[in-house]
């Protein structure tokens, strides 16, 4: 059962949390939805990016695919139905140039965005930014999940 802590994170650290999350979380986005997904190396952020890929893709009938971290690519692209997923990981973009060199910013409102390491990009204003906050507690025994967004059902529904 999912179970979240009083200032608003969402206990993750067992695999079936974190894809009942991102379940539930892929019912609640939309297209122009641009999400952000901090956190440290190894915490969870393409997992969850899978999840809700994955869970969009059933929900479509769709062929389930594999679902990879674009770190060397820079994105991946991801077709289902009418919406196009474009899946960012910036970790190793370090400036400005290389960001539009990207064209990030290019068709927001015809696509749902997944931006990892978007430390160098939190500076675009973007009207359905959702910000997805992974951490580790414990000597990295849990994960725990925060949600800030200005969507109130996203976090009405989520928790």
């Amino acid at each position: 059962m999912l179970t979240a802590t009083k200032g608003g994170k969402i206990n993750i650290s067992e695999e079936k949390d974190t894809k009942s999350v991102a379940e539930k979380f892929s019912k609640l986005i939309k297209q122009g939805d641009f999400i952000l997904l901090s956190g440290n190396l190894g915490v969870g952020k393409t997992t969850f990016i899978k999840y809700i890929i994955n869970s969009l893709q059933k929900a479509n009938k769709q062929k389930i695919s594999e679902v990879t971290s674009p770190t060397f690519s820079v994105t991946n692209e991801y077709q289902i139905k009418k919406k196009l997923i474009k899946h960012y990981d910036l970790y190793r973009i370090k400036n400005k140039k290389e960001l539009n060199n990207l064209g990030i910013q290019e068709n927001l409102k015809n696509q749902i965005t997944f931006v990892e390491w978007p430390e160098i990009v939190k500076k675009i204003k973007v009207e359905n930014s959702i910000n997805l906050i992974f951490e580790y507690k414990k000597n990295y025994t849990e994960r725990y999940l925060s949600i800030i967004s200005k969507d109130k059902k996203i976090l009405n529904e989520i928790k």
